[in-house]
């Protein structure tokens, strides 16, 4: 009886290990262009499953996930993406397209063609006389002091409702006030401040992706100085120190730092 038991309970903790395992694995895909232009790590977040990753210079990413989640990609000047996974994305990659977020350039008319006939072309520029002195007249009058104090811009109460708020604790006020005290306050790094940072980040943050293009000690070192510069990482994040989002943040400027000094491995 008793071997009979052991056998029973060793069989239902394997149905659910397995269970676990078959529930949870990891997708595959890539993400690129409409354009095919060279695309910087993008922020791949499963949303169901609270996860986030990076995808690698060339867009390929994986991330643990099953079938049904939400998968949301985000990457600055890009529209974000959410997609949710079918049973046949599981097991095979896929290619996510981003598209570039359009620039708006507000529409300029030109109403009038100058001739080249300065004589008629300034008499149409030119503001005439009358125009010149109301304005300097207006300017004047709103410069000058008060001489009768302003009416008070309320309404009487006689035509107001009731005040159901009367007495009562704004919560949602309360809420909002809290939530901004326990944010830290963005102020400026000093030399101590900086280099404590940025030994920070070469203890915590994963930069084996530096060490993939040839890049020593030395050269980690200045790419670091280069990034917090670029990006203000130490003034933006040494009092709220997110690893997923400096590793994202470092992985912009390189993009922009490999552009400029050849480093080995690098595709040109």
């Amino acid at each position: 009886m008793e071997t009979k038991y052991i056998r029973r309970v060793l069989l239902l903790v394997l149905f659910c290990t397995a269970s676990g395992l078959w529930g949870q694995q990891k997708i595959s895909g890539k993400v690129i262009t409409g354009d095919d232009l060279d695309l910087a790590p993008v922020l791949v977040v499963n949303i169901t499953g609270n996860r986030s990753v990076l995808s690698d210079m060339s867009g390929k990413f994986e991330i643990e996930a099953k079938e049904n989640d939400e998968i949301r990609f985000v990457k600055e000047g890009y529209y974000r993406v959410d997609k949710k996974l079918t049973k046949e994305e599981i097991n095979t990659p896929f290619n996510i397209i981003l598209k570039k977020m359009e620039i708006q350039i507000p529409e300029v008319r030109i109403k009038y063609r100058p001739t080249g006939n300065l004589a008629k072309d300034n008499q149409h520029y030119n503001e005439s006389r009358k125009l010149q002195s109301l304005k300097s007249d207006m300017d004047d009058y709103m410069r000058s002091p008060l001489n009768q104090p302003l009416p008070n811009n309320t309404t009487s109460k006689t035509f107001t409702g009731h005040d159901f708020n009367a007495g009562q604790v704004n919560l949602f006020g309360v809420f909002n006030a809290v939530k901004k005290l326990a944010q830290p306050k963005v102020t400026k790094a000093n030399y101590n401040e900086t280099r404590d940072f940025l030994r920070r980040v070469k203890n915590e943050v994963n930069l084996r992706f530096l060490k993939k293009y040839g890049m020593d000690e030395e050269q980690i070192d200045a790419f670091l100085l280069y990034a917090d510069k670029t990006r203000s990482l130490a003034k933006r994040y040494r009092k709220d120190f997110s690893i997923t989002v400096i590793e994202y943040e470092l992985k912009i400027a390189f993009g922009e730092y490999s552009k400029t000094n050849k480093l080995e491995g690098v595709k040109e």
